[in-house]
C-alpha cells in the first residue's frame, strides 16, 4: 500500500528559523529519506518551496483565477512529502513518528486511494 507523508509546517516557520537552523533541519531529513530509501520504503521524497512562491488556480464557469502567494488565509503550508510503500497502516504510523519533523511540524498521514470514498 502507497502512504503519502505530509510535512505541514506554519507558513512563518522557516523564515523565523534562519538559514543555518534551516540547513541543519533539511539535513535531518534527507537522512530520514535516506534511511527509508535503504529500506526499500521510500517511493519518492520531495520538499517544497515556501507558499510565497505558489500560485493557486481555480477553473470556475470556464474562467480560470490564478492567485499568487503568499496566502494570508493559510495557517499552514505543505512543507513537502515522502511517498511511501508500507506493508499496513501503522507501519506508515510508525514511520511518521520517527520523522524528525513531527518534531516541529504535524506529520498527515494517508493512504492514497480514489478520490470518491
Amino acid at each position: 500500500m502507497s502512504y503519502m507523508l505530509l510535512i505541514v509546517e506554519p507558513p512563518n516557520q522557516r523564515a523565523e528559523r534562519g538559514e543555518a537552523a534551516g540547513r541543519e533541519v533539511y539535513g535531518q531529513m534527507v537522512q530520514f529519506a535516506e534511511g527509508l530509501k535503504a529500506r526499500g520504503k521510500l517511493l519518492a521524497a520531495e520538499s517544497l518551496t515556501s507558499q510565497s512562491d505558489a500560485v493557486r488556480v481555480q477553473v470556475r464557469d470556464g474562467q480560470p483565477k490564478l492567485v499568487d502567494g503568499p496566502f494570508a488565509e493559510a495557517k499552514e503550508m505543505i512543507g513537502g512529502f515522502f511517498l511511501l510503500d508500507c506493508e499496513t497502516r501503522e507501519e506508515a504510523l510508525a514511520i511518521a513518528e520517527a520523522c524528525p519533523a513531527a518534531a516541529w511540524c504535524t506529520v498527515e498521514v494517508r493512504q492514497l486511494g480514489p478520490c470518491f470514498k
